[in-house]
């Protein structure tokens, strides 16, 4: 046994304590366990908890650790799956009461597969809004999912629930998905990290509705973790057509280059298109001169795009359109109502609606890489504001129909398919936490990763400055 908060402990450091033999996987899953069971009447992290199955495959890790055989980099490390992804013996329903709980759900998404050839312990299926449509966790099936800063504000979405969970401790890694957002939104709000890597470098089946936009990416309370989670799971598998080649290195092995030397270009308000909170923008400019003091070269420059929310709007509401296209008018009915908003709209675009979206969608991608010609990263705020009401799409008064209203930092580097992370780097005036994103040229996740690990390294967190 051991006097150490086994919740509080990264992936990294619960794998060397296994090693050591301070403690045990099985340990380590009980402790994540009953931190679940706590949490979830307050925030609702959770759709799905494992706790029988989870703890036979800690027993089992504890034996293979016993006898020196480790399966791989995460073996018994406790992780959450957004209930979005495939996980092999539970249902996936997706945060909708059209999805029925019988049936074998007998196959694990890529993702999931990976993790557990390398041994990692499921501890449970983390909510979400349904089909993921939108960004902020709350569902017809499973309820509203909370901040776990404050319990009356949203935690974000559509990864909510994952991002929840990590931060109260309940598992130290976690999967989500953004197609807009998803990861970093709700990492931002909770006070984690989370990266979208490059389309293709984590493999998706079954194919998402939302086509190309859509990403699997780690969600963590430090960077450390979030490289070695991307090495687990950052290969190729074969039922994705679209996935990429194997990595060209270890994230891992690359997180010490620091950022002395890189290109970075500042864009607080993406040239004055975003109002962004007071709090918000100073906690990020403080973030900013402290890569300046490491060593990177800091401009302020925007990227040169007008806001391509129509196109986005375009894409995504086509999707929810095609998740919900097989549903009966009934099963229509008990959908979220913004869900049934957006499927209409989608319904009444054209093929060359579409296209024009699609054309959009290239010129953006044109655009960012020569931007990133002259420099290797662009940082902004990862939202414009701090966590608001949860249970609501919008914050109230904002003037907000749909929530891309309030994440204009976030969707068009899905549009692009850029490597984008979100790392916490302070708080406003209520304790809320706020993001910084980073964004890098398609293909390198390592330098995003590398810069986010040279920020917390520096100190720069959340209640830091």
């Amino acid at each position: 046994m051991t006097d150490l908060d086994l919740t509080e402990l990264t992936a990294a450091r619960l794998v060397e304590g296994y090693l050591k033999g301070e403690f045990s996987p099985e340990e380590a899953t009980r402790a994540a366990l009953e931190r679940a069971e706590r949490i979830q009447p307050e925030v609702n992290a959770f759709v799905r908890l494992l706790g029988d199955e989870a703890l036979t495959q800690a027993r089992e890790s504890t034996e293979r650790w016993r006898r020196g055989e480790p399966k791989g980099l995460v073996d018994g490390v406790p992780t959450t799956v957004k209930d979005i992804i495939l996980l092999k013996g539970a249902p996936t329903l997706k945060g909708s009461k059209t999805i029925l709980e019988q049936g074998s759900w007998d196959e694990d998404a890529p993702s999931v597969a990976r993790l557990r050839e390398h041994g990692a312990v499921f501890i449970g299926k983390t909510t979400t809004p349904e089909f993921g449509w939108k960004g902020v966790t709350d569902s017809p099936l499973s309820g509203v999912t909370r901040n776990p800063h404050d319990p009356s504000r949203t935690a974000g979405g559509s990864s909510g629930g994952a991002a929840a969970a990590v931060a109260l401790g309940a598992g130290p890694l976690a999967l989500g998905t953004d197609g807009g957002g998803s990861v970093r939104i709700p990492a931002a709000f909770c006070g984690i990290f989370a990266l979208k890597p490059t389309y293709g470098r984590v493999p998706l089946y079954p194919a998402s509705a939302f086509g190309t936009l859509a990403h699997v990416g780690p969600m963590t309370r430090d960077v450390a973790d979030a490289a070695l989670l991307l090495d687990v799971i950052g290969v190729p598998d074969s039922r994705d057509w679209s996935a990429l080649g194997p990595a060209p290195g270890s994230f891992t092995a690359g997180l010490a280059g620091g950022v002395r030397g890189l290109r970075v270009a500042y864009s607080p308000s993406l040239g004055g298109q975003v109002a962004v909170q007071p709090a918000v923008a100073a906690a990020v400019r403080r973030a900013v001169e402290r890569l300046a003091e490491l060593g990177a070269y800091v401009t302020e420059a925007d990227p040169d795009f007008a806001d391509p929310v129509d196109a986005f709007h375009t894409l995504w509401f086509s999707g929810a359109a095609r998740v919900t296209q097989q549903l009966s008018p009934r099963q229509r009915e008990s959908l979220d109502p913004g869900l049934k908003e957006i499927r209409a709209a989608g319904a009444r675009f054209s093929a060359l609606d579409y296209l024009a979206a699609v054309d959009v969608r290239m010129e953006l991608g044109r655009r960012m890489g020569r931007f990133h010609d002259s420099y290797d990263l662009l940082v902004t705020p990862t939202l414009p504001i701090t966590a608001f009401e949860a249970g609501v799409e919008v914050p109230k008064g904002s003037g907000h129909r749909r929530w891309t209203g309030w994440t204009p930092f976030t969707y068009p580097f899905n549009m692009t398919q850029q490597s984008a992370a979100t790392v916490p780097v302070g708080t406003d005036g209520d304790g809320l936490p706020v993001g910084l994103q980073l964004v890098a040229a398609r293909h390198r996740d390592d330098l995003v990763l590398r810069a986010a690990h040279a920020l917390q390294e520096s100190g720069v967190r959340p209640g830091g400055s």
